[in-house]
């Protein structure tokens, strides 16, 4: 009996944990011939931050705009 419950908590413990990295904010690097290479983060809300900044505008959107503009995304 404590062997399984040994095993059930585990078990649990590592699914709790698995899915805490999906709770993160992902970046992407991008470069322009204007600027310096920066990096552009989809926030919780799904807004594209830059430079920490939310820009208020949904991530896809704001990658879109940039890779119209000229610059390349994803490097």
């Amino acid at each position: 009996m404590k062997k399984t419950s040994l095993i059930i908590v585990i078990s649990c413990s590592i699914t709790i944990f698995s899915c805490k990295k999906d709770d993160g904010i992902s970046c992407t690097m991008c470069s322009s011939p204007e600027t310096s290479d920066f990096q552009v983060c989809q926030e919780r809300d799904g807004n594209a931050s830059v430079n920490g900044q939310n820009t208020g505008t949904a991530y896809d959107d704001y990658i879109s705009g940039l890779e119209q503009a000229g610059a390349s995304c994803g490097i």
